[in-house]
């Protein structure tokens, strides 16, 4: 706990100094944007503000100014000053990434209880960024306060997601069956993840519809193979037959129904079946979250039984792997975390922490039954008095059933501000299911762990 407190007047000299060191983040920027509303690029983190190809991620000399309000608000004279002027004159630029350190020096004190000070900000090497005299009318009398009780703030920006890209467009573009893209939601969806070297789609469906969807989303499928089968059944079963002819290594969704392609992808002959049941996977950036959370079943396994969530479980552990997740974390979810006969799904929880236990789940830790509370807060798991490498820390949520997984994945993209991108995985090749309400953030970030994932397989 951080506690602020103030110099009052009477004990108040000249020569008195202060001073704060602070790194500066590109969060720092973007929430000055936001609060300030200047919105110039050569200040916004990953921007490109003078054209030259390079992002500036330069510190607005307001926001440097700000530093020296927070010394004299903070420590001297501290909690109940208020400006009366400020001077500044600027030397040079900070940028995200540098450490920087406001100072002030009390230099003469006034009528009306007003204090004089010099004030600069300085670089990491010494150098002075900024320089000028403020003038404030300081306290009276003695008074503290607590920075906790500032309520906090969270960037909704999808870092994690900017990793996964960055990662997957290193490798070759995974060539990938694009069943249906007959809306021009789905065409700029997959040629979104061509243009990011993700996937090379290879196009199936209605080919007028698919001219006529690009032409709507302004885009171009010229030099795009097309395969023109209008029906979609038929489509599905010859995206899976480019699969066994070697032409393609994923699968993706595009205006159809969800069960029209897993039909075709689960068939017992001809389809891309593997000794696993098939399981989605949604991979959510949550802001204010330091990882990625993998959040299953909550697309194709309605009420899995204990058999089918043993694969849901190492489906996803194999997926977190392949997305560079060390030694990934599930949480086996259900109401409580404690087991209780009258709650299947804490019985279901108990046998899959003793099979991982046993080395019957491999690659990851499994823990539950977890509540979601404990699951994904230490402090919450503490207080329980909850003893295990997964409460708090959890990387993959498994939910207990398909309901709750839809609840738990939509709760947090609609009001956690989460990006969800995601994938069917379990069948031979990676299957990227899309939905018409997301995004382009979602769609490419579902490239991506398609193409990271599908480097892989074997």
């Amino acid at each position: 706990m951080t506690i602020y407190a103030n110099t009052p007047w009477n004990d108040l000299t000249i020569g008195m100094e202060a001073s704060v060191t602070r790194l500066c983040v590109a969060d720092d920027l973007i929430i000055f944007a936001n609060s300030s509303g200047n919105m110039n690029p050569l200040h916004i983190p990953d921007a490109d503000g003078d054209g030259d190809g390079v992002p500036e991620a330069i510190a607005p000399s307001a926001w440097l100014g700000a530093l020296i309000s927070g010394v004299l608000g903070n420590r001297l004279p501290g909690p109940g000053t208020l400006y009366k002027s400020q001077s500044l004159s600027f030397h040079g630029r900070a940028r995200a990434g540098e450490e920087l350190t406001a100072r002030v020096r009390l230099t003469a004190l006034g009528p009306d209880r007003e204090a004089t000070f010099d004030t600069w900000i300085e670089a990491a090497d010494g150098t002075t960024l900024a320089s000028g005299e403020a003038k404030v009318t300081a306290p009276v009398a003695p008074q503290s306060f607590s920075a906790e009780d500032v309520p906090g703030l969270t960037v909704r920006s999808h870092v994690h997601f900017d990793r996964l890209i960055a990662r997957a467009e290193h490798l070759p573009p995974i060539p990938t069956a694009v069943v249906a893209p007959e809306s021009p939601e789905a065409i700029a969806g997959a040629l979104l993840g061509r243009d990011h070297t993700l996937i090379t789609p290879i196009l199936v469906g209605n080919a007028a519809l698919i001219e006529t969807a690009a032409h709507e989303a302004g885009v171009s499928i010229a030099g795009l193979e097309l395969i023109d089968e209008p029906d979609h059944d038929r489509a599905a079963r010859r995206a899976v037959a480019l699969v066994h002819e070697g032409r393609a290594r994923a699968v993706m969704k595009g205006h159809l129904h969800t069960d029209v392609l897993l039909r075709a992808i689960v068939k017992r002959e001809g389809g891309l079946r593997t000794g696993r049941r098939l399981s989605h996977v949604f991979v959510m950036d949550i802001p204010g979250i330091d990882h990625l959370v993998l959040v299953t079943d909550a697309a194709i396994n309605i009420a899995p039984d204990l058999t089918t969530k043993i694969d849901i479980v190492q489906n996803a552990i194999d997926l977190a792997l392949a997305l560079g997740i060390d030694q990934p974390k599930a949480g086996i979810l259900s109401a409580v975390e404690t087991v209780n006969p009258a709650i299947p799904s804490t019985l279901d929880a108990a046998a899959l922490s003793k099979m991982a236990e046993r080395g019957q789940i491999t690659g990851g830790l499994v823990d539950g039954p977890l509540a979601m509370d404990n699951a994904v807060d230490l402090e919450a798991a503490v207080t329980k008095g909850i003893k295990s490498l997964v409460a708090g820390h959890a990387d993959i949520l498994v939910a207990p059933n398909l309901e709750s997984g839809n609840m738990i994945a939509k709760q947090l993209t609609f009001l956690a501000h989460a990006e969800a991108g995601g994938i069917v995985v379990g069948a031979s090749v990676p299957v990227i299911l899309t939905s018409r309400a997301d995004d382009e953030a979602a769609r490419l970030a579902s490239c991506a762990v398609a193409a990271l994932y599908g480097a892989k397989l074997p």
